[in-house]
């Protein structure tokens, strides 16, 4: 024992150990009551959709012919590319129509200049993040995906646009974001994002096409836990043993028709 110390100090010290251990624990507590909330809420969110999804791209769609309990749409609702100090927004201009009552997610595609990089500024995270939030006002969306192949780089910009879209959207409206299936695997940075499920996409993969091809036949899942609720494929790219618990995202190179969703329906059986 130190002859500095009085034993009145020393029963400070040990009660403010006391005490700073128990603010510890309950914090862990309650961040672990917060963390359980927030993953019911997001289930509950997801639940909402129908097990298949289609992406309406920008071309004149009519889906009036879908059957809103079997299937949604995802359709893209702006497309935002970030150029220096810019953020520039270009809304749809194609038609999209619809029977009542259908799901609908609202996608924002975003997309960097090659020449002229963006800064990835404060000021263009602001901008960006409400661009995206705003389409949450549009008719009958009830979530909202964000559709970007960002670059390492870029990580941690988009981190924190995923942060303030998600703290400004209302509970009650979905969050997800596509992702590229080396993110879900051996590139995971994304599991501890604030969002309700990364769509792995499984076509368009280029070099990693054989690699991920022998993963799904092995029955092999993904690292990331937001890439196991999900898959997201292209007609003309078919999959074979996929997990049918999971919902299924859809693109089409071709206009959709009555055929070509009846095609993915029955594959689901």
């Amino acid at each position: 024992m130190r002859p500095d110390l009085s034993r009145k100090t020393i029963f400070i010290l040990a009660a403010s150990g006391v005490l700073l251990a128990s603010l510890a624990l309950g914090l862990t507590k309650a961040r672990s009551v917060i963390n359980r909330r927030n993953l019911i809420t997001s289930k509950a969110r997801m639940n909402e959709m129908p097990s298949v999804i289609l992406w309406a791209w920008e071309r004149p769609n009519d889906l009036r012919f879908i059957n809103p309990r079997q299937t949604g749409v995802a359709f893209l609702a702006r497309t935002i590319r970030l150029r220096a100090n810019e953020v520039t927004v270009r809304p749809r201009l194609q038609p999209l129509s619809l029977p009542e009552g259908s799901k609908v997610i609202a996608v924002a595609r975003l997309e960097s200049d090659v020449v002229n990089k963006p800064e990835l500024t404060d000021q263009q995270r602001t901008s960006l993040a409400t661009a995206i939030v705003e389409m949450a006002k549009l008719p009958n969306v009830s979530h909202i995906q964000i559709d970007f192949d960002a670059t390492k780089s870029e990580r941690p910009f988009y981190r924190d646009v995923i942060v303030d879209v998600r703290r400004r959207l209302p509970e009650s409206v979905g969050l997800s974001i596509t992702a590229l299936a080396s993110w879900c695997a051996h590139d995971d940075w994304i599991s501890d994002l604030p969002i309700d499920e990364a769509v792995p996409m499984l076509f368009r993969m280029g070099v990693e096409e054989k690699q991920f091809s022998n993963r799904l036949e092995s029955g092999e899942d993904f690292i990331a836990a937001p890439c196991r609720q999900s898959y997201g494929i292209s007609t003309d790219e078919p999959r074979a043993n996929l997990n049918l618990a999971r919902r299924l995202y859809v693109f089409n190179p071709d206009p959709w028709t009555e055929v070509s969703v009846r095609a993915i329906l029955e594959s689901r059986k």
